[in-house]
């Protein structure tokens, strides 16, 4: 059994496409910080938008 952890897209508990569920998930921290995250990012430089895109495009869906 594979226990590697592996940055995907989460289908459950989505709000968007489910890409910071998955970092969140990725990295063992709550979902809320990481969408504050994104949020402070979009806000401030707009690059976080532009990251979010990125990542909802290249990041593979949850595998069952």
């Amino acid at each position: 059994m594979d226990n590697k952890k592996k940055l995907h897209k989460v289908s459950e508990g989505k709000k968007i496409c489910g890409v910071c569920g998955g970092i969140a998930e990725y990295l063992g921290i709550d979902v809320t910080l990481v969408r504050i995250a994104f949020l402070a990012l979009i806000l401030l430089w707009g690059g976080g938008l532009i990251f979010y895109i990125g990542c909802a495009i290249f990041m593979p869906n949850e595998e069952e």
